[in-house]
């Protein structure tokens, strides 16, 4: 008997797979991965085999057999990676294998039918050269002769090329392949994702710098076996890692194994892929959700089935289909985008920590700024000085305390920066706020316009013209009086980064300004045509949100401009300083790349404050050495773990009965030395009232299960029915 394990594809959470399912005797050897659709419960469902074993513990009598096999599968490591996942971030298995399913998988009846794109090509035979000889074949009409005439001169050519170009259609072709003077066939051909290359790419490696031969010599022998395998590549901002990454790629590659390589946004991709593929051919794929189905399917096929050996992408990337992986990078691994918001809430950078262990890889982490976990747990390789040791740009510091209102939201150094910019000189203003004004407020009655379904106020859009939550969506037209006193005097406070574009395109005209902001680069490839066109200008200032500081390589950049650099120090959260330190200090590493040097203007509220004085001076070490005695102190991550229950529901009382009930019956079951914060309240939304619950300890997993264990038990007696609950472990 062949018995194989099967993990339903279903989000129901109170379902504990898997089932035991017998396999037909006519049926090939069935693998760890394989996709199946198989009865349950009445139904036709999409399961995964994640164990093969020889005895079941039901008499054979009693089990089915699946329906059909079908043809796509994933690898036994990640199906084992996967169950990983689950038991981690408190979800289920089933969430966990449809993080790794081929594209159209999922949770669901059955994957959607993506398949290859076919193509039919053409190309001249012999007799149809001869026909086109003078003395030829006479009997030729118009559209063929045009049609032999373009394959003669472009040797094989898609039908629908031909059609393009000679207007001959699938007929005419037909017909010449009947006379033998064309030959056809159908190929697979591959969906390329789009790719906006920006900046100069080059095949051939540079000299390396003496601190990147010792860098890279240390992970070519953690890729043989010597020294550790976990490493942290401490660089400052132009430095040079992406060039130790791309000889640490070429390393696994020829030691035949395969490489991950994670970057934290999709804009950050082609310019990444853009590198990997100068150097490395095409060997490599990109995986990410704003790839087309078709797209997507190709390229994962293409990893799957060993033609790509390098992945590039950010953290849906980690669970890509090569085998025999022998090195995972993390690029920017400081950056929270990293962080997987819907359930199950995985880290990437720990799931690829997971994974390099237990398939035997290297886990190369890089950043300029560099997490406090990652400086405490990871053995270090350091490029302390930029390539060519150019010097790191003058950090000023601009006290925006005392300033008049008048002056509007740039201060006048910043102005004047600006305005001397030279020809063929750019530079970059960030403000991490979107939008034209923060807010509208009645100068009458003070009344604010705020969000109906959150308790946010709404954004001005002036472009648009329209209020927008940034929350949950809801979109209105621009009152013309204040709703609650109908006066006229209604006012805008504070500036986003559509009035700071605004107000520098009036300040450089005709010097053109790019806005780069989730608003401007919603389109699918607008965050790379932007780029892209900022980068071939002749000068010209960049305008947004952090999007623009997030590892981008313009060497005629010779100004960076930070606004209102201490807001992130006002969030209620103790990550507040480290994120503030490394917003600083990667926005002011986007200056001073080339040969002109670089300025940095940065306005705050809070100069003295430590995360922005140290960003200022450059000093990562002395930030994270004091950021890491504070969390110490507090017992804070790295030296604790944090778990969070979040429960959300349109009824107030309700919900905080509830919440107050979790933690009642979670407390008694954590360990003795876990601290149980709240529940507390957090700001309405979508609608919803909300509470959090947080757990602090040293070990997450048996706050995990402790947790786990409780939310089963209320779901199986439907305490929890009309409410939302996510466990988020290691939250952002």
């Amino acid at each position: 008997m062949r018995i194989a394990k099967v993990e339903p594809m279903t989000t129901a959470r109170t379902l504990r797979g898997p089932f035991d399912y017998l396999i037909p005797d006519d049926w090939p050897e069935p693998e760890v991965g394989a996709l199946l659709i198989v009865p349950f419960a009445g139904r036709r469902l999409l399961g995964v085999i994640v164990e093969l074993v020889a005895e079941s513990n039901l008499p054979t009598e009693r089990l089915s057999a699946p329906l059909e096999l079908l043809e796509s599968s994933t690898t036994p490591e990640l199906i084992e990676l996967a169950g990983w996942i689950a038991e981690r971030y408190c979800s289920t298995r089933a969430r966990g294998i449809a993080l790794a399913l081929p594209p159209g998988a999922g949770t669901g009846r059955r994957p959607r039918a993506a398949k290859p794109r076919i193509e039919v090509r053409s190309r001249l035979t012999a007799a149809g050269q001869a026909a086109l000889a003078p003395d030829g074949d006479s009997r030729l009409g118009e559209r063929q002769r045009a049609a032999l005439e373009a394959l003669a001169e472009g040797g094989e050519l898609s039908n629908q090329r031909l059609r393009e170009l000679t207007g001959a259609d699938g007929a005419v072709v037909k017909r010449l392949v009947e006379r033998e003077f064309v030959e056809s066939e159908r190929v697979a051909v591959r969906r390329r994702p789009g790719l906006s290359v920006v900046g100069a790419v080059s095949p051939v490696p540079p000299m390396l710098s003496a601190a990147q031969l010792r860098a890279t010599e240390r992970i070519r022998g953690a890729l043989q076996g010597r020294g550790e395998r976990e490493l942290l590549l401490y660089g400052v901002t132009g430095s040079g890692k992406t060039e130790v990454y791309l000889d640490a790629i070429e390393a696994t590659i020829a030691a035949g194994r395969t490489a991950i390589l994670l970057v934290p946004e999709i804009g950050l991709t082609p310019q990444t892929l853009g590198r990997v593929i100068a150097r490395l051919g095409d060997q490599s794929a990109v995986l990410h959700s704003g790839l087309s189905e078709g797209e997507r399917f190709d390229e994962w096929s293409r990893l799957a089935s060993g033609a790509a050996r390098v992945c590039v992408g950010p953290r849906s990337a980690i669970f890509a289909p090569l085998r025999n992986l022998g090195l995972i990078v993390v690029d920017e691994e400081h950056d929270p985008s990293y962080k997987q918001e819907g359930d199950p809430r995985y880290d990437a950078r720990t799931v690829a920590r997971r994974r390099a262990e237990t398939e035997g890889a290297v886990y190369l982490a890089g950043s300029a700024t560099p997490r406090p976990e990652s400086w405490a747990e990871l053995s270090r390789l350091e490029l302390p000085e930029r390539i060519d040791s150019r010097p790191m740009p003058n950090v000023t510091l601009l006290d925006m305390r005392g300033l008049s209102p008048r002056s509007g939201p740039l201060h006048p150094e910043v102005r004047s920066a600006l305005g001397d910019l030279g020809p063929g000189e750019k530079a970059i203003v960030m403000l991490n706020r979107r939008g034209f004004s923060p807010h509208l407020s009645c100068g009458s009655c003070g009344h604010a316009i705020c969000c109906p379904h959150c308790e946010v106020c709404l954004v001005l859009h002036r472009a648009a013209g329209r209020l927008s939550c940034h929350h949950c969506g809801h979109s209105e037209p621009v009152p013309s009086a204040c709703p609650e006193c109908d006066s006229v005097a209604l006012a805008r406070f504070g500036a986003g980064t559509e009035r700071i574009e605004a107000l520098i395109g009036e300040l450089i005209a005709p010097t053109p300004v790019f806005r780069l902001d989730a608003d401007a680069a919603s389109r699918k490839g607008s965050h790379g045509r932007l780029l892209a066109g900022f980068d071939a200008a002749e000068g010209g200032v960049l305008v947004g949100t952090q999007m623009v500081a997030k590892g981008h390589d313009f060497t005629d950049v010779v100004l960076s401009v930070l606004l209102d650099a201490d807001s992130t120090l006002r969030y209620p959260d103790f990550r507040a300083e480290e994120r503030t330190f490394a917003l600083v200090s990667q926005l002011a590493g986007r200056s001073g790349r080339g040969e002109r040097g670089g300025q940095v203007l940065v306005q705050t509220l809070a100069p003295d404050a430590e995360p922005i004085a140290a960003a200022a001076a450059h000093d990562a070490p002395a930030f994270l050495a004091g950021e890491l005695q504070r969390r110490r102190a507090f017992d804070y991550p790295p030296y604790s773990s944090l778990v969070a229950i979040e429960l959300a529901g349109g009824d107030e009382a309700r919900l905080a009965e509830v919440a107050e009930r979790i933690a009642a019956e979670v407390a008694p079951t954590l360990p003795a030395e876990a601290e149980l914060l709240g529940p507390a309240p957090r700001f309405r939304r979508r609608g919803k009232y909300r509470r959090r619950i947080l757990i602090k300890s040293r070990d997450p997993g048996p706050v995990s299960t402790a947790v786990a264990a409780v939310v089963e038990r209320l779901n199986a007696k439907r305490s929890l029915q009309g409410l939302t609950l996510a466990v988020d472990v290691d939250p952002q």
